[in-house]
């Protein structure tokens, strides 16, 4: 089976990869190309439906390799109704409730075919069992994963890369709790997000929109029901948690804001991180490199926890591998209040009275700490240079 993952790793990278030019010149001939906004970090019109190559190369490889089952069928269908959707949001700017209602079709398609989680591990508690209620639950899950990754999409290479680090991430702990079939539907989104990357790493001459962003999110939702939720391992539901770390972080800060500014949650804005990143000073390709480096770090302590002999699972710690663990923990939290600093949450008075007093000398301590309160409030931020 793990040969099978590879192999389906490699044609969905190729087929994605050599497919996706002809799509970006698809998109422009029909006009599907997304244009310079205020939001937006691109410096030129960018042709859309690059997730229609990512979805061609996960079915090309997803037929080939992966078991045949009712639950690989209802993926695929699945995958083939949201890239609809998103193409079509791509072409025709769909409105908010009708971009749900598709979502919610296709988590519905996956959970008909038993892409469902009947019960869960949760850490100290032991398992819990959900009943009737596993699948509303399961499909609330796979429409969060997919508009987290659609959230993250605002940059060349971000959604496209994160996700293939995290399929990768998936795709190791799966195997190793025995889901095989999750691990190679993991390898080949890995595969496809990865050969599609190819194109879209800055300068990005196509876009995934909101077809690829969709489709990847539901791959990745329906590898986490399958590859580990559906397990009672200790990593089930801490592993995905991690894994996503920075898209969930994301998306939490930026849904936190819209609501407390009482803004429409679907309504785009330019608090994300990578928009921080890059009104601080930092290129595209700096900012996409420090979040694949922080999700890199935690889908590290993710496949760590599962594979790291730091407890005998009789409650009892084994020394050294326990050091081990706590080493893995430092690196991860290191790297996060890195970020944290890097994004200005923290430390942010001293380098904001540097800017206000390089522009004024007569800045007073008032002054700046009214703009620090007002750059926190609403996370717009002048760059380190201007």
């Amino acid at each position: 089976m793990e040969s099978d993952a590879l192999y389906g790793f490699l044609v969905a990278f190729a087929a994605a990869a050599l497919l996706t030019p002809i799509v970006a010149r698809f998109a422009r001939r029909i006009g599907a190309v997304d244009g310079m906004t205020a939001r937006g970090l691109a410096s030129e019109a960018t042709p859309l439906l690059g997730g229609l190559a990512i979805f061609a190369g996960a079915v090309i490889a997803g037929l080939l390799f992966i078991p045949e089952s009712e639950r690989t069928r209802g993926i695929l269908i699945g995958a083939t109704f949201i890239t609809i959707v998103g193409a079509w949001d791509d072409i025709r700017d769909l409105p908010p409730g009708v971009k749900l209602a598709g979502q919610l079709i296709a988590a519905l398609i996956l959970v008909n075919a038993g892409v469902v989680v009947h019960n869960i591990t949760f850490p100290f508690l032991g398992a819990v069992d959900f009943g009737d209620a596993g699948g509303p639950l399961t499909v609330i899950g796979l429409v969060a994963v997919m508009n987290v990754v659609n959230f993250s999409d605002g940059v060349d290479g971000l959604a496209a890369g994160v996700c293939a680090i995290s399929a990768i991430a998936f795709a190791i702990i799966a195997f190793d709790l025995g889901r095989d079939a999750a691990g190679i539907l993991a390898a080949v989104t890995a595969g496809a997000a990865l050969g599609f990357l190819v194109h879209n790493f800055h300068p990005a001459s196509v876009f995934m929109g909101d077809c690829g962003s969709n489709l990847l999110g539901l791959l990745l939702g329906a590898v986490i029901v399958e590859g580990s939720l559906k397990t009672n391992a200790l990593v089930a539901l801490v592993g995905p948690l991690v894994i996503l770390a920075v898209p969930f972080l994301d998306t939490g800060f930026v849904v936190a804001k819209r609501i407390k500014y009482r803004r429409p949650v679907y309504r785009a804005d330019s608090n994300h991180f990578h928009h921080r990143m890059h009104r601080i000073g930092f290129s595209q390709r700096r900012t996409v490199l420090y979040l694949y480096a922080w999700t890199i770090t935690m889908a590290g302590l993710a496949v760590a926890l599962r594979f790291i002999p730091y407890s005998d699972n009789s409650g009892h710690l084994e020394f050294w591998w326990s050091v081990a663990m706590g080493i893995c923990f430092a690196i991860t939290l290191a790297a996060s209040a890195y970020l944290i600093y890097v994004l200005e949450i923290f430390k942010l008075r001293r380098l904001r009275a540097w800017q206000l007093r390089r522009t004024d000398p007569d800045t007073s301590e008032h002054q700046i700490d009214e703009d620090v309160e007002r750059s926190l409030e609403t996370g717009e931020f002048t760059a380190l240079g201007s």
